[in-house]
């Protein structure tokens, strides 16, 4: 169920939705509300993802709805979190998580709908489907950094075993998230949320055994360290994992730049030069060269 019309903005507040929304999203839930067939879908979704509700993996799949929609097509899930927060937040408490990590974990749909301004000048997720591992009580934000519980799969697991760690495929583990709009990437921020993550993960989930941190992202490719000071946070960050072999090698130059630049559409004559990360990004596209996803791991 959704909040009433005179209740929406501070739910929509309370999850750090950027304030040029709030009016918007207000008036689209009384389209969505006045629509039988837009309910039934948003009852639906609400139910998929709340099912198994805690469980690493299960997030569903949203439909991809048509571009007539619009705003609310473009919008829509937005909704659907909004109504699965009595389920979410019920589970936090049942885990006794405090209650500064769940709303700033929640927080994080405000967040996306703030990436998506950035980009598109409006309201809408670039991802509609990502916030669903915070409310679906498998993904935490502890400081600096996001933890996702997972499972090592066949080619990390492989790594991880093949280097003589205790934990190999199957077994669960943390995948790390890097998010912006959260400052430096700095050494000392990610010691703070890795130690808070060992305590956290222990206190609130002690069933699980977490031995093994996971990264996936273009921030562990290699190439950086030719373009950025070997003391650079991005570098020092890299230095932490272990790099894990068996992957793919496929360019992935879009991520990066929408990561960086804010979207990932923009051609590469028109990436700005401002910063030491924006010309490494920049630079390399336009001498002809590409970005790849970095695999690597940590013990914990």
């Amino acid at each position: 169920m959704l909040p009433e019309a005179d209740e929406l903005p501070d739910v929509l507040l309370d999850l750090a939705v950027p304030h040029e929304d709030v009016n918007g999203l207000v008036a689209l839930r009384d389209r969505l509300w006045e629509d039988p067939q837009a309910r039934w879908l948003l009852d639906r979704c609400v139910d998929a993802l709340v099912r198994d509700m805690g469980r690493p993996g299960g997030n569903p799949g949203f439909p991809v709805l048509p571009d007539g929609l619009g705003e609310l097509g473009r919008c829509f899930c937005v909704y659907v979190y909004v109504a699965a927060l009595p389920y979410v937040r019920e589970y936090h408490r049942g885990r006794g998580i405090p209650d500064e990590v769940s709303r700033r974990t929640l927080a994080d749909l405000g967040r996306h709908l703030a990436v998506h301004r950035r980009a598109r000048g409006g309201r809408g997720l670039a991802v509609p489907d990502w916030p669903g591992l915070h409310f679906r009580g498998e993904l935490y934000q502890l400081g600096r950094l996001q933890f996702q519980r997972a499972v090592l799969g066949g080619r990390m697991g492989g790594a991880t075993a093949g280097a003589g760690h205790a934990a190999g495929p199957g077994d669960p583990c943390l995948n790390l998230h890097i998010t912006d709009f959260r400052g430096p990437l700095s050494p000392e921020a990610c010691d703070r949320a890795i130690d808070l993550a060992r305590e956290f993960f222990a206190r609130h989930f002690p069933e699980e055994r977490y031995e093994t941190a996971v990264c996936h992202s273009w921030l562990l490719d290699p190439q950086l360290r030719d373009y950025l000071p070997a003391d650079s946070n991005i570098v020092r960050f890299q230095e932490r994992f272990r790099p894990a072999d068996g992957y793919g090698q496929e360019p992935d130059d879009s991520t990066p730049v929408g990561f960086v630049f804010g979207d990932r559409a923009l051609s590469v004559d028109r990436l700005s030069r401002r910063t030491t990360v924006e010309r490494a990004v920049g630079d390399h596209l336009r001498s002809g060269g590409h970005w790849y996803g970095g695999h690597g791991w940590f013990p914990l």
